[in-house]
């Protein structure tokens, strides 16, 4: 399966101020706030962007990552993103491994629900390693997705 780095996944108490930081220390250029609801989990992130790179802010309100950073902590690294020209090929690449896919809250994703709140198709590895999570997200959409995130409109 070929796989391209996206960015990293960092939980944070306030966003509003955790983005207004990354502006100003490293006059990085802050996208759209998103929200994120679905089933137990809500969150609301922003992309920071330095040059090429980008990492995602989130501040969790219910559901696994607001138990996460409750445990660990503010700044709590927790999920590394990559993405891949097929995301379907790639479903089907793990599960023929015996990898049998999730979604954002730990559940068995199926091949046909592989869409997400963000309108990104997204696919998790269940954890093995802790709390640790690896994300694969559709690079079509995925680029799309940045675009309109960082639009002035």
């Amino acid at each position: 399966m070929e796989l391209k780095f996206s960015h990293i996944d960092i939980l944070v108490k306030d966003l509003e101020e955790a983005c207004a930081y990354y502006s100003k220390i490293f006059n990085a250029e802050i996208s759209k706030k998103f929200e994120w609801k679905r089933n137990e989990l809500h969150v609301v992130y922003a992309v920071v962007k330095m040059g090429l790179e980008r990492f995602m802010l989130v501040q969790p309100f219910s559901g696994n990552l607001k138990d996460l950073m409750d445990t660990k902590g503010e700044g709590t690294i927790y999920r590394h993103c990559y993405s891949t020209i097929n995301i379907e090929t790639a479903f089907d690449e793990l599960t023929a491994s015996g990898v049998q896919p999730e979604d954002e809250n730990g559940n068995p994703l199926s091949r046909e629900d592989l869409s997400s709140p963000s309108g990104v198709k997204i696919i998790w590895l269940p954890k093995r390693f802790g709390e640790f999570s690896i994300e694969i997200l559709e690079e079509n959409s995925l680029n799309h997705f940045m675009i309109d995130a960082f639009s002035k409109s």
